[in-house]
């Protein structure tokens, strides 16, 4: 009988690990097919359209691209510089905004979630803002443009406020009886339990800011200060002689790869996030689980 059911499982187990390899390969495959287009020749791909396996390798996209490196060096610094005091500047508000509207002492706690809240269902429109951070806040062609938008999420607030649920409120009692602070509370204690939640939501506002061009395209005016994803948008856009050239780029107008440089902007925008998700993946599955069980 021990026997019938470990080879039931064996084969349970079998056929969840062929499922979700052959999903897992599924997913994979679009990413392959873009850097597989971003090294074929583009006459290949007029010609026979996307392939995974190239019929001739070319780089020619990625020359063309790093042609005006300098340009690039600088909206990765731009980007960078964003995602950073973005990601981190709006964890400590959102954090800070979470402890204070769980801790149960605190007798407003339900009117400032409603204010929060209320902000998810209007909106003033673009407009409005528009005025905001170009006649009141005088951010017009200024980096902060980019970064204050964004700091804040009523959602992720919500989150990262029903995961604090499940720290104990003996911790804060304990820590009160000992003489600690509220912000030595929230520092040394509510921080590092709270490091699931946090990486989570660090990881969705880290995603915002590094695909950061909307802001850029209302507010930045100088080329020196477009993030990334802007100013790669702007080369693809400007895929003709003239433009590339005024860009920093010398090439010649027959053989601009206009697709396989689509496909390795993608690449060159892509990969240093894939490359950071392996490290906060187990953080985000227990963020998302854990936070949203709560009530």
């Amino acid at each position: 009988m021990n026997w019938y059911k470990d080879n039931k499982t064996r084969t349970f187990n079998i056929i969840c690990y062929l499922f979700l390899g052959i999903f897992s390969i599924f997913c994979l495959m679009p990413f392959l097919l873009v850097v597989v287009a971003s090294i074929t020749q583009e006459s290949d791909i007029t010609k026979f359209g996307y392939s995974l396996i190239p019929k001739h390798i070319s780089f020619e996209a990625y020359k063309l691209l790093l042609s005006s490196k300098s340009e690039i060096v600088n909206a990765y610094m731009v980007t960078i510089f964003i995602t950073v005091v973005g990601t981190l500047t709006g964890l400590l508000m959102m954090s800070m905004s979470s402890y204070v509207m769980n801790r149960k002492d605190f007798k407003n706690r339900n009117k400032f979630a409603f204010y929060v809240y209320f902000t998810t269902l209007f909106n003033g429109g673009l407009v409005p803002f528009y005025i905001l951070m170009v006649k009141y806040l005088q951010l017009k062609d200024n980096i902060l443009a980019m970064i204050l938008p964004g700091l804040v999420s009523a959602w992720s607030i919500f989150l990262m406020r029903n995961f604090m649920k499940s720290i104990p409120d003996s911790l804060y009692e304990s820590a009160k009886i000992d003489g600690a602070g509220d912000f030595r509370i929230y520092l040394q204690i509510i921080m590092p339990l709270s490091l699931p939640a946090i990486a989570t939501i660090g990881l969705f506002q880290a995603l915002g800011y590094w695909n950061e061009w909307y802001n850029a395209l209302l507010y930045i005016q100088t080329p020196s200060k477009y993030p990334l994803q802007y100013f790669l948008q702007n080369m693809m856009a400007a895929a003709n002689v003239n433009n590339l050239v005024r860009m920093g780029a010398s090439v010649d107008a027959t053989k601009i790869p206009t697709e396989s440089l689509k496909m390795a902007t993608a690449v060159i925008v892509t990969g240093p996030v894939i490359l950071l998700y392996p490290f906060l993946q187990k953080y985000f599955v227990s963020g998302l689980t854990m936070g949203a069980v709560k009530g």
